[in-house]
This record gives C-alpha cells, structure tokens and sequence, in this order.
C-alpha cells in the first residue's frame, strides 16, 4: 500500500480543484457571472434588493410590523422581477449544475475515502462495516 503525505494529498487535491474550475460546466457559469456583474439593470436591481432587505431588518428590529410587511413585499416584487431576466434564470440554472458536481465530488471523496477504510481494516464495504485488523 502506498503511503502519502498531507501536503502530497494537499497539492493533488489543489490539482483537482483547478482541474474542476476549468470544465464547461464551470466555465460557463464564469461567463454568467461577469455578464451579470457587468449588466448595470441587473446591478441596480440587487442594489435595491440589498438596501431593502437592510431597511426589513431594521423594522424588525423597531417592531414596525406593517411597514416591514411593506418592504417585504417590495422585495417579493424586486427579486420577481430579476428572477425574470433571462440571463438571470440561466446563471440560476448553472449555478445548480455546479453545485451539483461539487457536491458529486464532494460525496465520491468521502465515501471513497471511507470504503478504502472499511477495505484496509478487512471489513465489508456492502454493509459498511469496518473489520478488525489492518490488513497491509
């Protein structure tokens, strides 16, 4: 069994993140990013949205039920309307896919990483039983 160090398994993993920066899925959501970054009507509109999520804050703080439920439903409005801009809807949608392969990824490490621990320990991977002794 080959044995590695935590900076050798650090710069694989650091490999693997720039590898998975670079797909298509992930590129694409780059693009997405710096069109929405760059579209002064989008920019404008979560400008408001943030000032009014503040301004909720503070009146749920003072207690100022009926002018927080007025704000609130301003920013029902605000965030309707931006979810409605196409470029919008598709960064939505590809930030989902990229979410998704993180956590693909994410899931595929852990349980790899666990079943290697059931196999080295004579376990039983189906069952996800650990065994009893090393076996290499």
């Amino acid at each position: 069994m080959t044995k590695y160090t935590r900076q050798e398994v650090i710069k694989e993993a650091n490999e693997l993140a720039y590898k998975l920066a670079n797909i298509e899925e992930i590129e694409r959501f780059k693009q997405l990013e710096v069109k929405i970054n760059n579209n002064n009507k989008i920019q404008s509109h979560i400008k408001k949205i943030k000032a009014l999520q503040k301004q909720a804050v503070n009146l749920q703080h003072y207690d100022k039920h009926e002018a927080q439920k007025r704000v609130e439903e301003e920013l029902d409005r605000l965030q309707n309307e931006l979810d409605e801009i196409p470029i919008v809807q598709e960064f939505k949608e590809s930030q989902v896919v990229v979410n998704d392969i993180l956590q693909r990824v994410t899931k595929t490490i852990a349980d790899e990483v666990t079943n290697e621990i059931i196999r080295a320990t004579g376990g039983n991977v189906l069952k996800g039983e650990t065994g009893k002794e090393l076996k290499y």
